[in-house]
């Protein structure tokens, strides 16, 4: 949502000269650095291959690999991320990666006694959450509206609504509710200054 474009359009409006309006223009100016930060970030990501969308926020993300092999959907968060591009990954809509989670799309096959390089695609559907410090193996579909746990550590892929914990990672009995209508980059301070105020 860091666009600026998305911002200015979409920003609150208040009476001219009322104390409200000096306040959140003092926040707006306050915020501006992080949030050409921000666009700066994805910016030069896209100019190096990967496809993002402008309304996304890209915190300190590290990436090896092609970045050609990167795509992300609309107002998505991703936080101090670690991604390693061997394969595709995919991230959709309104999906929230919080620091230090990893991606990974390659590993080493222990049964061959090469220990060959086997790779594959990491997906991630719309409205998934994955907490703090949880690895995603290669392989691994993040179903739609699931959650993956701080620290988990995910081999298999999650259902849609599923929540998996620990490690390695397991499905709870319980589910995700199945009515999601949030904007993960509305929680950022630089973002509410435009949108709220």
């Amino acid at each position: 949502m860091a666009s600026y474009k998305y911002l200015w359009v979409n920003r609150a409006r208040f009476n001219s000269f009322s104390f409200i309006s000096y306040k959140v223009w003092a926040k707006r100016i306050h915020s501006l650095p992080e949030l050409v930060k921000r666009n700066y970030r994805r910016h030069k990501l896209t100019l190096k291959g990967a496809s993002i969308n402008e309304t996304s926020e890209i915190g300190l993300v590290k990436l090896d690999g092609d970045l050609k092999k990167l795509s992300i959907g609309e107002f998505t968060f991703l936080g101090r991320v670690y991604m390693a591009l061997h394969e595709e990954i995919t991230i959709g809509s309104r999906v929230c990666i919080n620091d230090g989670v990893q991606l990974l799309t390659a590993s080493h096959d222990i049964q061959d006694p090469s220990w060959i390089h086997i790779k594959g695609k990491v997906i991630v559907k719309d409205y998934a959450w994955i907490a703090t410090n949880a690895i995603i193996l290669p392989n691994v579909t993040i179903g739609y509206g699931a959650v993956v746990g701080a620290g988990a550590i995910v081999a298999k892929s999650v259902p849609d609504f599923g929540i998996v914990v620990g490690n390695p990672a397991k499905l709870l009995n319980k589910s995700r509710v199945s009515e999601l209508n949030y904007n993960p980059c509305e929680f950022l301070a630089s973002n509410r200054a435009w949108l709220v105020g």
